[in-house]
């Protein structure tokens, strides 16, 4: 399917939009998923379109020295916010702002479908060594669900002709090994929190303020009636974190 660029553009600069509420309701990345990006000996990791920090934390908190690189004002200011002793660079993946061959991992949270892919994997190779990991992650929500394919439903509806890619990464001849693994894990939410959940989508935030309201009604709906869920004060939410890695030749 043929992308609209103009379009894509849009939707990706959204989340500078919605920093504050992707930062509040977002799902992490498991433990189990964190593990398999950091192989052992890895030290200097790039965590790349970091976005709020959602795993940079994570990689921090395992002990990696972590530079994180974000196109977006307002995720960078959250990522900085959450995270001061964290190195920060605005830059994207088609021109990283480090030098050759200066880390041993690449991360890309939730972010790789937006990226040129041969120019962003090209520069992913130049700057790991040799040897290096590139890991790429996508939280999943787990549809075969009932309740998690209605909600899914609702915002498959609200987000039209599709924006991005499939989320496969096609890395190039820079790279071998290729494997991916499966996480499933369970992230709790207030109902509250599942509704403005739907808002962080890039499609949610670029709607006009009457259909925004429309769809977060829906899913207020939903949330508040469907059988598996009326009446809870925390819902769990089944995801399926994929974890793609990779080594540099």
């Amino acid at each position: 399917m043929t992308v609209d660029p103009d379009l894509q553009a849009a939707h990706a600069a959204s989340f500078t939009h919605g920093a504050d509420e992707y930062a509040a309701v977002r799902p992490g990345y498991p433990g189990a998923a964190v593990d398999l990006l950091l192989p052992d000996g890895s030290q200097d990791v790039l965590d790349l379109a970091a976005g709020t920090g959602k795993l940079t934390a994570s990689l921090v908190a395992r002990g990696a020295r972590v530079v994180a690189v974000e196109p977006a004002d307002g995720m960078r200011a959250q990522l900085t916010a959450a995270l001061p002793d964290v190195e920060v660079h605005a830059g994207t993946a088609e021109a990283i702002p480090l030098p050759d061959a200066s880390v041993d991992v690449v991360t890309v949270a939730q972010a790789w479908h937006w990226f040129d892919e041969p120019v962003a994997s090209a520069e992913v190779a130049r700057v790991l060594r040799p040897g290096g990991l590139v890991g790429i992650v996508w939280n999943d929500r787990d549809e075969d669900v009932p309740w998690v394919g209605a909600y899914g439903a609702l915002l498959h509806d609200a987000a039209g002709p599709q924006l991005a890619r499939g989320t496969h990464p096609e890395l190039g001849e820079a790279f071998t090994d290729v494997l991916r693994t499966d996480v499933r894990w369970d992230h709790v939410l207030t109902p509250d929190e599942l509704v403005r959940l739907a808002g962080t989508r890039s499609y949610a935030i670029v709607l006009p303020p009457d259909e925004r309201a429309a769809l977060l009604d829906r899913v207020r709906t939903l949330v508040t009636t469907h059988p598996d869920l009326a009446g809870l004060t925390a819902i769990r939410v089944p995801y399926v974190t994929r974890v793609y890695t990779a080594r540099r030749r």
